[in-house]
């Protein structure tokens, strides 16, 4: 370690207090929430060994994954929060001020010493602010994965409308990833429910092409593999007309034109005979 950098260590850890209170201040003004003084304190405490070590150039070294983790947790917790990226690394980077003001104090007489310690400084706090951003955006696009993956989920449920008799109401555009989960769901829930027939609402799908037809028919096809059959329904008069321009084969699905029909067939082929009372 040069003297310089053996300098600017020892005294960000005699103030190490002062340079705490001045970036809370600089980041967020006399009334920083309790969490942001202890995300601060984490940071500032990673920061503190990773420029003390030998390795304290090398970005990439084992001496700065401490600090790297304290500000993935910190990304994670502003993008759960709403924050936005820039606001995040303005918090970081905020760190500057209260150590230059320290640097300034205590080096006030060494202009040459001053301005070194200086530009140490900045290009470990503009790391700092870089793995920030880096960070924010994973778990931001792993925070907006998840989230579609649940919209999905609650877009194609499962439903039990009668013992041995399963609903799945599409609505919305099929692709490739929304019928996998279809499928997995579905199959899944034959088995659990011992099911034998499935019935397959299509009256919210705006269009069918054969992308979309090729889907439905793979997923009749796996439905049939576990042992029982399928009924797709809601088709609209629209969607006949492009099903026979397109030239799909659907000779081999039993279709209906409402839930209703498919219901009641279902409920034909499961033995139950309904009559009308009045």
């Amino acid at each position: 370690m040069s003297t310089h950098q053996q300098a600017l260590v020892e005294l960000l850890g005699r103030e190490k207090s002062l340079v705490v209170d001045g970036w809370l201040q600089a980041a967020a003004g006399p009334n920083a929430p309790a969490k942001m003084r202890a995300e601060a304190e984490e940071i500032f405490g990673a920061f503190l060994p990773a420029i003390q070590s030998a390795d304290a150039q090398n970005s990439g070294s084992a001496a700065w994954q401490p600090v790297k983790a304290a500000l993935e947790r910190l990304s994670a917790s502003r993008a759960a929060q709403g924050s936005t990226a820039g606001s995040t690394s303005a918090f970081v980077l905020a760190l500057k001020q209260p150590i230059f003001e320290a640097l300034q104090r205590e080096l006030a007489s060494d202009t040459q010493a001053l301005m070194d310690a200086i530009a140490r400084v900045s290009l470990y706090v503009d790391a700092l602010a870089q793995w920030t951003m880096d960070a924010y955006q994973r778990t931001r696009e792993q925070l907006i994965k998840r989230q579609q993956e649940e919209l999905l989920e609650l877009s194609t449920p499962v439903i039990k409308l009668w013992d041995g008799v399963l609903a799945v109401p599409m609505i919305g555009t099929l692709d490739s990833s929304r019928t996998q989960l279809v499928m997995e769901s579905l199959l899944q829930r034959i088995v659990e429910t011992e099911s034998t027939l499935a019935i397959i609402d299509i009256t919210g799908v705006p269009t069918v092409d054969t992308l979309v037809a090729q889907h439905l028919l793979k997923t009749v096809t796996a439905i049939r593999l576990m042992g029982a059959d399928c009924i797709i329904c809601g088709i609209r008069p629209q969607i006949a007309q492009t099903i026979v321009h397109l030239g799909i084969d659907l000779n081999s699905v039993t279709t209906k034109a409402t839930l209703a029909d498919a219901l009641a067939l279902a409920m034909k082929r499961n033995g139950y005979i309904f009559t009308k009372t009045k």
